[in-house]
Order: structure tokens, then C-alpha cells, then sequence
């Protein structure tokens, strides 16, 4: 592989945001600078290069060649990150396993992706749940050797990352090293992500949040990652208190629970104001906890939208209007439009609602095994329809109101969007949690039901009124269920097919 020519420092190499030619730019001249951190355990820019260099020597020892799919069992351990970034850096395409998977749900995944290996930390662990398929032990080894030398960004896959499975069995989507190259150099602009930015997280590396934006993201840029397997917030928050420049990524619920902390925890508030920034993503942050997050931390979250198949598409900036129920205009390089049912685009004025359209070069390359389903969302001009709903403000910032197929509800002619309605809820001083669907109604159509989660009793009438004081009044739900607690998976987003069976 011929190597470019290079006329500065590894360091300011990777703050430059420009199409370089390999994934992790600093592999070429790796530092002791470090690069990853789990728990105690730590490794540099130039011992990760080495550990990733002596893992494509194991799989090569087993006949595994560059361009086959692996299965990488996402465990909470260093020998994760290192499988994870060899293979994105050699060429192989990670297939990253959920580990709380069920047999069902783990039986389809390695069926329709076909790896012919696995990889593990910890082998014993996952022992004879992956049937034929061998699993091989995950060692970092980073005495002596040479780095591994990084393969060209290409347009082929080096992900099959799986959805939710929400309309059917997970489908695996194709992210190629163009893709991630594309939209974490878009998001460097957004976020002023430099080589100084540690990042700290207690995500999951089996979604784009803590694979893609978390750990490849932060190599990338040649910063680091702090990586926090299980979210404790004293364990987060220490983490981001070890940092000068520490770039927190979060869920929604882990900073209502970071928030409930800090209220009683000074030192916690104290800590979140060292951040450089606040990220937020997965699902809808509360204009709620974004005020509270605003006053015990002096800064407010950056939130970003995104789908498993586009990577992130919008985002607001660290330098612009971080407004409070708005995900921000799209990212420079994403084209993005609102469509009406049929596909055609509207006016975006503030009031118009419709689905959002993406075209760009972060789009994936479509579903492995499943071109019908890749042709259902991808059109001939390369526009992806996410089925997420939203409405765009006149300067350009989205609101996402729900996805289309579980939160468009038709109610009584109108046209309401669930997200609209549980914003609204949360704004009610004793609503925790809510969650809004819509079920057949023989007069209305669909009739909005609301679950809640409440700090203390409230009177479901009185929640009923707080909403139609704050929207339109066909927006108001007809039936408020008290419950202890929201169905939420792995990335904390609220499962409404289980609402929706107790409804």
C-alpha cells in the first residue's frame, strides 16, 4: 500500500477534518499518547497499534482473511476495543453480538450474517451458544512487533450493525469505511472535535452511539476513549473528572439519572461542568432535563439524530443554538428534506410535519440478505426515507416527533405525532417518564393512550388538562395509564410493541 506523504505532526494530522485515507490516520505514526481506557486497564496510540497488529496475525494464523465477516461479542473488556478497531483498520467486517441476546435472537444474527468465526474476551462465557461457529479468544499482546499497517478507506462494508428489530427480525444494515469516515469528519466540524477530546461513555458497542461515534470517533480525531462497560453515575462522573477535556456521551435516561445525582450531589454538578461538551442521543432528551441539565451544569446538551442505517444526520453545533427539543439543523454533506406520503417534499414551514429524507455519503449500502427491504428505503437517487417524523423550524432546525409506523396517530381526521404529545407530558412537574401510542378507536380512528411514570399520585384528569393547556385539543389523550415503570431496551428507548399488548 503506498503511503501518503505527510508534512506534519500525527497530532495535528488528526485535527485536520479532511478525506485521509485510512480510518485512523495516527496508526501510521502512532505516539505514546493514550488511546484506550477501560477500568484500570489502559493502552497507548502505539500499544493498541501493536495489539491490533498481533489479532489479524491470530486471525490470519486461523485461514480468516481481510474482507470476511466476524462475529465480535461486544463484552465489557479492552480485548472488545481492540478486536473492534484491528478489524476496522485490516479490513475484516465486524458483526458486533450483544451479549444479552437470546437464543432466538442470536440464532437469526449469526444465520443471516454467516460469520464463519467469532471472537470473544472472555470464550468460556459464550461457550457452545454460537453452534458450528468457533470462537476464538481475544488476547492483547503488545511486546515487540510492528503496527499494524492501516488498509485505504473503501466503499465496502466494515460493519453489519443490526436494527431493532421493530417492523420484523432485525435486518443487518451494511455501514462501509466511507461512511463512518464521511460522518464522523462531519461531526468533527459540528462538535469542534479535536485530538485533545477524550471521550466518556457508558454505551454499548454493539449500536452506532458507543461503536461508531464512541470508539471509532475518538480514534479517529486521535483523541482517546474512556469507556465505562456499566453506567454507574459515580463511575461515569469520575471518569469525565479525570479529563481536561472531556466530551460525555449519553442517553436520555442516564442524565435524568446523572440530574438526580447531581440535585443532591454537589460535587457530581461540580464535575459536569468541566465537560467541553454534553452529547445526547437515541431518543428525545425532556426540555425538562435539558433546563435542569442547563442549570446544575452551566452548559447545554448538544443532542444529535440519527438511524442505525444513516450513522448521524443532524446535530446541533458547540458553537451554535443548542435549543431545547430540537436535534439541529443537518450536519454539513447531509441533504435532508421532509416528504408527505407519497414521497413528495413540502414546505418545511413550522407547523408542516412529515417524514425525514437523507441523501448523502454517511447513507449505508443497504440491508444484507434483503435487497426487497433495502429498495423499500432506499429510491433510485439515493434518498433514504427514515420513517421518523418531524417538522423543521424556519432557520432549519428539526423536531422529531416519532417514527412513523409506531408514532403517527390518527385521531378524529387529525394527524398527531406521539413524540409532540410525551414532550408535552414531561413538562408536567410530577410525569418521570412517559410513553404515547395510539390504539383502534371505533369513532376516533385511533384513540391516544398515555403511560406515565409519576413522582407522586396525580389525578389522570389533571394530566389530561396539563397537555390540552399545552397543545392543540385533539392532541390530548383520551386514557392516562399509571404505570412503575416504561419497557426500555438496551439503548434505552422505550419498546411500545409491549404498550401496546397491555393496551
Amino acid at each position: 500500500m503506498l503511503r501518503r506523504s505527510i508534512g506534519c505532526d500525527a497530532r495535528r494530522l488528526c485535527d485536520t477534518v479532511c478525506a485521509l485515507d485510512t480510518l485512523f490516520p495516527w496508526l501510521y505514526e502512532p505516539s505514546d499518547r493514550l488511546a484506550l481506557r477501560v477500568a484500570d486497564r489502559t493502552l497507548t496510540q502505539r500499544e493498541l497499534a501493536v495489539a491490533c497488529a498481533r489479532h489479524v496475525e491470530a486471525l490470519g494464523a486461523r485461514g480468516v482473511a481481510a474482507g470476511e465477516r466476524i462475529g465480535v461479542w461486544t463484552q465489557p473488556a479492552l480485548e472488545t476495543l481492540v478486536a473492534l478497531v484491528a478489524h476496522a483498520a485490516a479490513g475484516y467486517v465486524s458483526v458486533p453480538i450483544d451479549p444479552k441476546l437470546g437464543d432466538g435472537e442470536l440464532a437469526h444474527v449469526l444465520a443471516d450474517a454467516a460469520p464463519r468465526w467469532c471472537v470473544a474476551a472472555e470464550s468460556s462465557a459464550v461457550a457452545g451458544r454460537t453452534g458450528t461457529i468457533e470462537t476464538i479468544a481475544t488476547v492483547i499482546a503488545t511486546g515487540g512487533g510492528t503496527a499494524i499497517a492501516p488498509v485505504p478507506i473503501r466503499d465496502t462494508p466494515a460493519l453489519v450493525l443490526y436494527t431493532s428489530g421493530t417492523t420484523g427480525a432485525p435486518k443487518g444494515a451494511l455501514i462501509t469505511d466511507r461512511n463512518i469516515e464521511s460522518n464522523l469528519d462531519m461531526l468533527a466540524r459540528a462538535w469542534g472535535w479535536t485530538s485533545d477530546d477524550v471521550v466518556v461513555h457508558a454505551l454499548p458497542m454493539f449500536h452506532v452511539h458507543g461503536l461508531v461515534l464512541g470508539l471509532f470517533g475518538s480514534l479517529r480525531r486521535g483523541g482517546a476513549l474512556r469507556w465505562v462497560p456499566r453506567f454507574v453515575v459515580d463511575d461515569l462522573l469520575g471518569a469525565v473528572r479525570d479529563h481536561e477535556r472531556a466530551m460525555l456521551f449519553a442517553v436520555p435516561t442516564m442524565y435524568h439519572r446523572v440530574c438526580d445525582a447531581a440535585e443532591h450531589a454537589p460535587a457530581i454538578a461540580a464535575t459536569l461542568r468541566t465537560a467541553r461538551l454534553l452529547v445526547s442521543g437515541s431518543a428525545p432528551l425532556p426540555v425538562r432535563d435539558h433546563e435542569r441539565i442547563e442549570r446544575l451544569a452551566g452548559q447545554r446538551v448538544i443532542e444529535r439524530y440519527g438511524l442505525t442505517e444513516t450513522l448521524i444526520n443532524c446535530s446541533t453545533r458547540h458553537d451554535g443554538d443548542r435549543r431545547p427539543g430540537a436535534v439541529g439543523p443537518p450536519l454539513d454533506g447531509v441533504e435532508l428534506r421532509l416528504v408527505d406520503d407519497d414521497r413528495r417534499p413540502i414546505d418545511a414551514h413550522p407547523d408542516a410535519m412529515g417524514e425525514i429524507a437523507v441523501r448523502g455519503p454517511h447513507v449505508f449500502a443497504g440491508y444484507l440478505n434483503r435487497d426487497e427491504a433495502t429498495r423499500a428505503v432506499l429510491d433510485r437517487d439515493g434518498w433514504f426515507y427514515t420513517g421518523d417524523l418531524a417538522t423543521r423550524s424556519e432557520d432549519g432546525q428539526l423536531r422529531i416527533v416519532g417514527r412513523r409506523s409506531t408514532d403517527l396517530i390518527k385521531c378524529g381526521g387529525f394527524k398527531v405525532g406521539a413524540g409532540e404529545v410525551e414532550a408535552a407530558l414531561l413538562e408536567h412537574a410530577e410525569v418521570s417518564e412517559a410513553a404515547v401510542i395510539g390504539v383502534p378507536d371505533e369513532d376516533l380512528g385511533e384513540r391516544i393512550v398515555a403511560f406515565v411514570v409519576l413522582r407522586s399520585a396525580v389525578d389522570p384528569a389533571a394530566i389530561v388538562a396539563h397537555v390540552a393547556n399545552r397543545l392543540s385539543p385533539h392532541k390530548r389523550p383520551r386514557d392516562v395509564r399509571v404505570v412503575d415503570s416504561l419497557p426500555r431496551n438496551a439503548m434505552g428507548k422505550v419498546q411500545k410493541s409491549a404498550l401496546r399488548a397491555i393496551a
